[in-house]
């Protein structure tokens, strides 16, 4: 498989474009054949006379005894300055259209050209997760390929999403709205416009983003029918990739927390101040999305996380057949490791802990890669995180080794307004896998 994998990067470039190459050669050949047995009588005096009209104009200039050489090299030169005005107007034309087509147009065709190819002969990528985590992800895997399945849960029961869960029973969009502008290629104003929120002061429409409105609006107009919705959603924003949930069935999340208490819902897990000691899906076992299954038996990659252990990794591996499909799949097969703890999910948790926590709630082994972090933030941030009782998540990276997995350690973070993952470093390790 990845063999196949680099044959097609090796011939990504002119994929497609050696077809109409060849073509356009062929197509030469028989006009110029047509020429020659059809046209002779006509186009021959044509040509003799122009001859006979350069040799003439040449004759003012040069003497007799170059006049043939001359001809020879008037129309070598001719020959040179009519093919370089042909491209230069091919060129400009196809400019053209492009830029009619898409005003914000920029950079060279060929440029442009390539780095499509490319992408379109890019690995085949399966992201599994929620939230940041996996959006996060995603914006550095889609400069890699654009053959991308993001795999989204659907446990999330508050905010915006939990809202429309209730009053529209649609499956919760907002972790999809997040995926899709993730992966977007279109102009910045309208991913702006997919995650603006509307203030407190909005009335009912407060706390609500706009994209999660629009994926609601478009639900309804597709009579129900959310794979459309998230189609139609996906050409608005040009995505490279795609967007699928881990189910189309409404499914809440059900855990056991320390003590044995039970609690029902994503939020009410969070917020609980528990220990979560096991996850599960309430109804059990619901039927996986098709797409999905079939993503992760093509796929060249799997990524499982980054993103909350408990509420966004473990749920899409908890719908029936999806963690099987994982661990059937010939691809190279990746857990990503937080950068921090999270309050009320991974408290303290080490590197290990979080695989620990994964093993206890599969009861199967689906991954052979660990990606670690082993960058440290300032201590200003560190500071902020220690007052939100976050921390920096321990890479004990001997332990992981203990439990038979191979760990890719490095500095994969990125410290601004928060720390996480720096989504251009993870992509690129992440993808150089495919290529051993």
């Amino acid at each position: 498989m990845i063999k196949r994998y680099r044959f097609r990067k090796l011939l990504a470039p002119t994929a497609g474009f050696r077809n109409a190459v060849g073509m356009a050669a062929l197509g030469l050949l028989i006009f110029a054949i047509g020429s020659g047995l059809s046209f002779q009588r006509l186009v021959r005096p044509l040509l003799d006379q122009v001859e006979i009209g350069a040799r003439r104009v040449l004759s003012l200039i040069v003497p007799p005894a170059e006049l043939d050489n001359a001809t020879w090299l008037m129309g070598g030169a001719c020959l040179l300055l009519g093919f370089y005005l042909v491209i230069q107007g091919v060129r400009s034309a196809f400019r053209h259209i492009m830029e009619t087509i898409n005003p914000q147009f920029k950079g060279g065709m060929v440029d442009v050209y390539m780095r499509r190819q490319l992408l379109t002969q890019g690995p085949r990528i399966v992201a599994l997760g929620g939230g940041t985590g996996l959006s996060t992800l995603l914006r550095g895997l889609k400069q890699h390929s654009s053959n991308i399945t993001a795999i989204v849960t659907v446990t999330d029961d508050g905010g915006s999403s939990g809202r429309l869960v209730q009053e529209k029973s649609i499956i919760p969009p907002g972790d999809m709205r997040n995926c899709l502008v993730a992966l977007a290629d279109a102009e910045k104003a309208m991913t702006d416009l997919f995650q603006h929120r509307f203030t407190n002061e909005s009335g009912s429409l407060s706390g609500h983003s706009v994209g999660n409105l629009l994926i609601a609006a478009l639900i309804d107009q597709a009579h129900g029918d959310f794979e459309r919705a998230i189609e139609i959603a996906s050409d608005v924003l040009a995505i490279r990739g795609r967007v699928v949930p881990s189910t189309l069935e409404h499914a809440r999340l059900r855990a056991v927390m320390e003590g044995g208490v039970e609690i029902c819902g994503e939020t009410k897990i969070a917020q609980s101040g528990l220990r979560i000691r096991r996850i599960f899906l309430d109804p059990e076992n619901p039927e996986p999305y098709g797409g999905a299954v079939e993503a992760i038996k093509d796929a060249d990659l799997i990524c499982i996380g980054p993103g909350s252990v408990y509420t966004s990794v473990i749920p899409n591996l908890l719908v029936h057949g999806i963690a099987e499909a994982v661990r059937a799949s010939e691809a190279k097969k990746v857990y990503i490791c937080n950068v921090m703890t999270q309050r009320g999910e991974s408290d303290a948790f080490t590197a290990s802990e979080h695989i620990t926590a994964l093993q206890a709630n599969l009861d199967m082994r689906l991954f052979d890669y660990v990606v670690i972090n082993t960058g440290t933030p300032s201590e200003q941030a560190l500071g902020k995180y220690r007052e939100a009782k976050q921390y920096l998540v321990e890479a004990d990276i001997d332990r992981i080794r203990a439990m038979g997995y191979r760990v890719l350690a490095g500095d994969f973070m990125n410290e601004s307004d928060l720390v996480r993952h720096d989504a251009m470093r993870l992509a690129t390790r992440l993808v150089a896998l495919v290529n051993r």
